[in-house]
């Protein structure tokens, strides 16, 4: 067996349930799907999937109508 050690993550509290739910009716433990990520980052040499923000439509304000500056406004 490898050798193993321990790594200690902080998750949001109702993000770690939904991904325990998840991956229990996978069959997968969160220890395995960690492992599987790290291999993933060691073969690709960098995260395995991409990370991006979202993209957002710019507000074209001359458009809006006054409530619905003051809803953006709000933002």
């Amino acid at each position: 067996m490898a050798k193993t050690t321990n790594l200690y993550v902080k998750f949001e509290s109702g993000l770690k349930k939904q991904g325990e739910l998840a991956l229990r009716q996978l069959g997968i433990r969160v220890s395995n799907v960690v492992n599987i990520f790290l291999k993933q980052v060691v073969i690709q040499k960098g995260i395995p999937f991409n990370v991006k923000l979202p993209a957002i439509n710019p507000i074209v304000f001359l458009d809006l109508t006054e409530i619905e500056l003051n809803k953006e406004l709000e933002k």
